[in-house]
């Protein structure tokens, strides 16, 4: 079969569980999580390559890969269904020699499709997460790769000095070439957070990628084992600086911080930007029904939902239903969920298909003896879990999680 040589192809790391995102991952990757009312996490890696020009893609999955895997399909909503083109999903596979398994790492997962790369022969090879907000030119970051002759470029962005022991940090010299790669310092030299983000040549990564597999004392990690060891054989690394939007949506807080995000004034994410689209798998819903009652104010409502209450600051997803007298300010409503008659919602993330009950209170009030207190809901936010139900006139203290 033959597979046109590729300048560039981006391998998507998408197999993570994203465990601190509990209820809304129990049964689907943290990629496949919706956000932004109509996309999902992964929309925004896979539209970052497509605008970048990035036509191939391979999709390292793992973790509950159903959902994911119908969501991505042939690749189509992204244009990546053409006769040279491609987002082809990449499970773990076993092979004849025995050597293949589970995903042990994020550089084990490269390795073991390696020959998904060597069929496109390529001179760069762009490794991306699929599990961070952002809007990003991975064609610029290519060709400040290339101006540098690195063998690897990483990118990054500038974070507090107090939040810098929570990130991989790079510290450079004047010139941006990095010198050294600490993996989450008590005391860090920098402020240069990695963003997990790489272009690497692909003969230098290849060659990496094997001797790394052969080190039985190496965790199969880019930040712990890849870099350090590129960076020990001489290597020219150096870091690109990313200066827009980025958003790690690792926990329930973040995820709602970055819908709260697309709805302030001005936005602090803006996706009505026609320069730089993000394309995302929909369903064919009706339009949304706003009733006499209904009063929609810095909020996004999609396709197919039925509003009859108030909505103030939030992020309605498709089919959502809002009974009359009901008002939902600074909360993510997520596909399917039916809230009644003169519910109150503040500050929560209700999760698809979830029911909540006529007169129901939710993120309204506080109480020292609440039996769904979660450490997981942060700073008084709510989060009700996807098909869990809300009884009738039930009160939701703030700071809790309701599961199915």
């Amino acid at each position: 079969m033959y597979f046109q040589k590729k300048r560039c192809i981006a391998m998507l790391l998408a197999g993570g569980q994203g465990s601190r995102l509990k209820v809304l991952t129990e049964k689907t990757a943290k990629p496949a999580v919706p956000f932004g009312g109509k996309y999902r996490i992964i929309d925004f890696p896979l539209s970052n390559c497509v605008n970048s020009g990035i036509d191939t893609v391979g999709i390292l999955t793992q973790y509950q890969p159903l959902e994911l895997n119908e969501y991505i399909g042939n690749g189509q909503p992204w244009n990546l269904n053409k006769t040279h083109s491609c987002a082809q999903v990449l499970p773990p596979y076993e092979r004849h020699d025995k050597k293949s398994s589970w995903y042990k790492g994020t550089a084990n997962a490269i390795y073991q499709n390696i020959d998904f790369i060597d069929r496109y022969d390529p001179d760069y090879v762009v490794i991306l997460s699929g599990d961070h907000i952002y809007k990003m030119d991975y064609a610029a970051m290519v060709e400040y790769h290339e101006k540098h002759n690195a063998s690897c470029t990483i990118a990054v962005r500038n974070v507090p000095l107090a939040e810098a022991s929570r990130f991989g940090i790079l510290n450079t010299n004047p010139d941006m070439s990095i010198y050294e790669f600490e993996e989450k310092p008590a005391r860090p030299k920098s402020t240069n957070a990695s963003m997990g983000i790489y272009v690497f040549n692909w003969s230098v990564l290849k060659a990496a990628l094997m001797e790394d597999e052969d080190d039985p004392k190496s965790s199969n990690d880019f930040g712990k084992d890849i870099i350090p060891a590129m960076l020990n054989n001489g290597e020219k690394l150096v870091s690109y600086r990313f200066k827009g939007y980025w958003k790690d949506v690792g926990t329930i807080d973040s995820l709602w911080e970055a819908n709260m995000d697309l709805v302030d004034q001005p936005p602090k994410f803006d996706l009505n930007d026609r320069s730089w689209s993000i394309y995302s798998r929909n369903m064919a819903l009706a339009p949304h029904y706003v009733g006499q009652n209904a009063k929609i104010t810095n909020s996004t409502v999609t396709e197919g939902c039925f509003i009859d209450g108030e909505i103030k600051h939030s992020v309605i997803f498709g089919g959502v239903e809002l009974g009359e007298g009901s008002v939902v300010s600074d909360s993510v409503i997520m596909p399917g969920a039916k809230i009644g008659k003169n519910v109150v919602i503040e500050k929560a993330v209700i999760g698809a298909d979830a029911v909540i009950g006529d007169g129901a209170k939710v993120g309204v009030n506080s109480s020292d003896d609440n039996k769904y207190a979660s450490k997981l809901c942060t700073n008084d936010l709510v989060l009700i879990e996807s098909g869990a139900e809300v009884g009738v006139e039930e009160d939701i203290c703030k700071g809790s999680m309701v599961e199915a």
